[in-house]
Formats: C-alpha cells, sequence, structure tokens
C-alpha cells in the first residue's frame, strides 16, 4: 500500500483475469457481494444502482458480531476503466476503483481512497492496507469462480 498523500490511502494488485471479467465482478452485484470487505464478511446489498447518481446502499456482516451500514452515492462510472463514488455514511471519504489491462489475461485493480481531513485518513489508514489485501484476496477466488 502506498499513499500518494496524507488524506490518501492506496492499493492495488495484478488480477489473473481478462479486464472483462475483472469489470463484470464488480459490476455485477451478485458477485460483488460475495467478495466485498475483509475476509469472514457478508454482505447484504439493500440497493446497488451504477450509474452517476446511484445508490449504492449495503450492510456489511461481521464475522463475529457488528452490522456496518455502508451508504454511497455513485459520482463516476466508465465502464471497464474507473467507477467512484462519495460515502454518505461513516467514515466519509471518495473511493476510485481503476481498472487497466495489463495483457490479455491480467488486470491491474486499484483502490483510491479519498478524504477530506489528514485525522479522517490516519484513523483509516492503521488498517486499511491489510485490509484491502483480504479484499483482493476475495475478489481473486470470485474471479476463479467467474472464469471456471
Amino acid at each position: 500500500m502506498t499513499t500518494n498523500s496524507n488524506r490518501e490511502i492506496f492499493s492495488s494488485r495484478v488480477l489473473n483475469a481478462p479486464l472483462e471479467i475483472s469489470y463484470q465482478a464488480f459490476a455485477d452485484p451478485l458477485h460483488l457481494k460475495k467478495w466485498w470487505g475483509p475476509e469472514g464478511f457478508t454482505n447484504t446489498f439493500h440497493e446497488f444502482d451504477l450509474r452517476p447518481g446511484g445508490k449504492w446502499i449495503l450492510t456489511m456482516h461481521g464475522p463475529e458480531k457488528g452490522n456496518y451500514e455502508n451508504s454511497s452515492i455513485f459520482k463516476l462510472v466508465e465502464p471497464k476503466k474507473l467507477i467512484t463514488w462519495t460515502r454518505v455514511s461513516q467514515p466519509l471519504f471518495d473511493m476510485e476503483v481503476e481498472f487497466k489491462r495489463l495483457n490479455e489475461s491480467k488486470t491491474i485493480i486499484s483502490f483510491r481512497m479519498i478524504f477530506d481531513k489528514t485525522e479522517e485518513c490516519e484513523k483509516i489508514k492503521r488498517f486499511a492496507g491489510p485490509k484491502n489485501e483480504e479484499n483482493f484476496d476475495r475478489l481473486e477466488r470470485e474471479l476463479l469462480n467467474i472464469i471456471k
């Protein structure tokens, strides 16, 4: 994980899947709900309207206890390239998910979390790196299911 400023958290991974399938794993909520979040979490999607101005409302269920309500509004949707949203539930930040074709069978996915305040970023930065890696691990497992 690298950061480009004191208000950003950046994580990326090379995926062993074509760009189209990697993007499908995010754009299709039936796939997304299986891998979104850290290890052990499950998701209930209440709304997933992948278009500018569309809402993404979900509950993340923790492995031991706790339900975490998440609400965001999509800002930009460029299929197979870039999806951005603004969280309207705590913690507040803007999120960018970028997809880049490395070659015919590999894709780079990156997460950029952009906070208004350094203090808010620092609170999340302590655990975001390892948790984003868990998220990427789960995505890789889901990609194997899609490719089968």
